[in-house]
């Protein structure tokens, strides 16, 4: 009985310093980086793609990059985000060629987005947004946008302090969140004559909205969002102001507890202006997508009324 009591301790104390070995390795090592692939692209920067990119960038780019001090695209610290991934300030993305991105490439940006690696091989972790679907024609637009003139991109030097991921970050970004793959084919633009394949490309690649409104951010599928767990049925918990956290809204057509009975006049309010009924309809950090044309706010709920229904109850404001 005593051999195998110390058997047993002998593998219990194996099992603590492998455990910690691994821990210490994890948080020593940190986020792995790859090696970016280059690309030797050159954006043709045009008026219709800078007001193209910019429509892009209002909705995708300025709720993480903008500094109210600033006015620019210098980051900001990212509170909503809590403290699970860790202390995160996003990256400054104006012109400037030492604080900014002012001598990336049109290549390195481009792979930068589509997969989150960096030109230093560093990798970027999910509270980033990736954009390994979007159009070919949406993405250029938005370098585009990035290389203009708009007062939000002029070089800035304003730098912030280094993101200091978790170790649940790193962790995760050791084994489970790994950059996405460079895609292989060209990305066209949905066909806009088809409101169920305009919306679900809206929804799903454009502006991601199943990421917030799924079950959670670490079990969500970027590339093929509707294996993503609770898809479209909320439930992920969102960071709001002064540290409260509050579940994301049952976006699937669930006549109950999701929007089975709103009206297309309901959801394009509250999409563009964050009304229902004259009453509050989103919560920060969910901002009215007032960019969005009526048409664009009709594919999405088209496409969102085609999702599988899922009763899941989530706290209304």
């Amino acid at each position: 009985m005593k051999k195998v009591l110390k058997a047993f301790l002998y593998l219990l104390l194996f099992a603590v310093v492998v455990l910690a070995g691994a821990a210490g390795y994890v948080s020593f090592s940190g986020i792995p980086k790859y090696k970016p692939q280059k690309l030797d692209i050159a954006v043709e920067v045009t008026q219709p793609r800078i007001d193209r990119g910019l429509k892009l960038a209002s909705m995708l780019c300025h709720g993480c990059h903008f500094n109210s001090e600033t006015n620019k695209f210098t980051g900001r610290h990212m509170d909503e985000i809590g403290t699970d991934f860790g202390t995160i300030n996003s990256l400054n993305i104006t012109k400037d060629p030492e604080k900014g991105i002012g001598k990336w490439t049109d290549g390195e940006l481009i792979y930068f987005l589509r997969t989150g690696v960096k030109p230093d091989g560093q990798y970027v972790p999910p509270y980033m947004v990736k954009l390994p679907h979007l159009s070919d024609e949406d993405l250029l637009s938005i370098i585009a946008f990035l290389r203009s003139e708009h007062p939000w991109v002029d070089a800035n030097p304003t730098e912030l302090p280094p993101p200091q991921p978790s170790f649940m970050t790193k962790l995760l970004c050791q084994f489970a969140f790994k950059p996405f793959d460079y895609p292989t084919k060209p990305i066209a633009d949905p066909d806009t004559t088809n409101q169920l394949e305009w919306g679900r490309y809206l929804a799903l690649y454009q502006l991601e909205c199943y990421s917030c409104h799924s079950k959670d951010f670490t079990t969500n599928n970027y590339l093929e969002p509707e294996k993503s767990e609770g898809f479209f049925a909320g439930g992920n918990l969102m960071q709001g102001f002064e540290g409260m956290k509050f579940p994301s809204r049952n976006l699937t057509p669930d006549e109950t507890t999701g929007i089975g009975k709103w009206t297309e006049e309901q959801f394009i309010k509250a999409v563009k202006f964050g009304l229902r009924d004259g009453k509050p309809a989103l919560r920060y950090p969910m901002l009215p997508y007032s960019q969005l044309t009526d048409s664009e706010a009709k594919a999405i709920f088209t496409y969102l009324k085609t999702v599988p229904k899922i009763t899941h109850q989530v706290p209304e404001m």
